[in-house]
């Protein structure tokens, strides 16, 4: 097994050399452009990559020499402008084969200048806590600038018999901060209950939180395991997003067992109160599955199918979410986030938001001013008005799409809704020109941008179709 004990003059050589001779980014056709074309690979993933300035965009570089998260071994940035990478953070030392500690989805705060991703056991804790897994990982926090200084945002315990408070016993994933800063949302799998299904909750910061970490975490949807549910149970909660600025709402795809026995995946609503009290959640014990705290409240909006990672509105007025059209095809679907399907008021009812040919494969994003969403399909990226009014529903490409065209993959707005980010794997040269790829043999994902045309400010896209 590859051992290596310094990781960060590792990957600074791989960058040294390549920028000694490798070709520039170039525009390409649709208005999009390559940022970037080291051989490294660079995944934006689902997650909110950019600063809050705009400046920069953060990632993770997995399947750069091991696969998937577990072999992820640094934090990067790039510079929106220049192009220039820098590390963000890296831990000591590193294992090849089976890295430690396993590091991916890192989103910017939208506050400040850190950065929140997955992080797995140390080297270090390997013997004690065994490698990286979707139940061993917790939230790691570092500062943009590459000092290397790193917090934790939650604790995991699986020892205890009684889990202390404000803990986990499992694996926090795809951590988000709400728009204000102040809440953070995770999707959550439990290691002393493998049973149960995949979950979500929630996280504040808290002076007593336990074992050192900087914030209190809590579930917000108690699953029932798949064995022992009845109707009306929630099996697994997942893809899920904060609706609104505040972290007042999160919506999600939750699978629920139905009057029949059958599941269907719907999509839901945790409201959490401004003045909630995270403390009064259950951390559970060897003996007992976690608990939200008082005060919280689900919501069911569709009984018809619902799928994708779901996205509220910045205003909380409205969420999105992928379903099948009467035509067949997998399209973006608006409601409001009081409504359901099942009500009476057609205002309050699910619409249509997009009619493309080919379909929506994911991606769907909202524009700050809540006038318009992004969506990939076809292979690019499209904009889609959706301001209510004669508009509504119009789209048009952003970049280049098509048969012929790399995949288009983890898009993202900028937190002012000028720029879209995106990831296409696309050949990439060392620094002798020879052609590289990544560690499953695939081109490295490399990061592409796009500016969305909209001079007058109104968060619409220019020249709709």
């Amino acid at each position: 097994m590859l051992r290596t004990n310094s990781f960060r003059p590792h990957l600074a050589a791989v960058l040294a050399v390549w920028m000694t001779g490798a070709p520039a980014a170039a525009q390409t056709e649709g208005g999009e452009w390559q940022l970037t074309v080291s051989p490294i690979s660079k995944l934006l993933d689902n997650n909110d990559n950019f600063s809050r300035d705009g400046r920069f965009l953060v990632y993770d570089t997995r399947d750069t020499f091991g696969g998937g998260i577990g072999n992820g071994t640094t934090i990067m940035k790039v510079s929106v402008t220049t192009g220039l990478e820098n590390l963000v953070y890296a831990p000591a030392s590193v294992f090849g084969a089976l890295s430690a500690p396993g590091l991916g989805a890192a989103s910017y705060s939208p506050v400040s200048d850190e950065i929140v991703f997955i992080h797995g056991p140390l080297l270090s804790e390997v013997a004690d806590l065994g490698y990286y897994g979707a139940t061993n990982r917790h939230g790691g926090v570092a500062t943009g600038d590459g000092s290397g200084d790193i917090r934790f945002i939650d604790c995991r315990d699986v020892k205890s018999e009684v889990t202390p408070r404000g803990a986990l016993r499992g694996g926090s994933h795809r951590h988000e901060w709400s728009a204000d800063g102040k809440r953070v949302g995770f999707t959550y799998d439990d290691a002393l209950f493998p049973t149960y299904g995949r979950t979500i909750g929630f996280m504040l910061p808290n002076e007593k939180a336990p074992c050192g970490a900087s914030h209190w975490a809590a579930l917000l949807v108690p699953v029932v395991p798949t064995t022992t549910s009845k109707p009306g149970d929630i099996e697994r909660a997942a893809d899920d997003s904060w609706v609104g600025a505040q972290g007042l709402m999160r919506a999600f795809i939750g699978n629920v067992k139905e009057a029949d026995g059958k599941v269907t995946s719907s999509l839901f609503i945790v409201d959490v109160p401004a003045n909630v009290d995270i403390t009064t959640a259950d951390s559970g014990s060897k003996t007992r599955y976690l608990a939200p705290p008082a005060g919280t409240r689900i919501r069911r909006l569709t009984a018809t199918p619902a799928a994708g990672i779901v996205r509220g509105s910045l205003d909380g007025t409205r969420v999105g979410y992928f379903a099948t059209a009467q035509d067949g095809s997998r399209q973006v679907f608006l409601i409001n986030s009081q409504g359901s399907d099942q009500s009476q008021d057609p205002l309050m009812r699910p619409i249509q938001a997009t009619s493309l040919p080919r379909g929506a494969t994911g991606g769907l994003r909202w524009h700050p001013s809540g006038n318009s969403i992004a969506v990939l399909s076809d292979n690019g990226v499209a904009a889609i008005c959706v301001k209510p009014g004669a508009q509504f529903g119009k789209m048009r490409w952003l970049t280049q799409h098509g048969p012929q065209v790399p995949a288009a993959d983890a898009l993202v707005w900028s937190r002012d809704g000028r720029r879209l980010a995106f990831n296409r794997r696309v050949p990439t040269y060392d620094a002798d020109g020879k052609l590289v790829k990544d560690f499953g043999g695939n081109d490295f994902r490399q990061i592409f941008l796009v500016d969305f045309p909209d001079t007058d400010g109104d968060g619409i896209a220019e020249g709709l179709q």
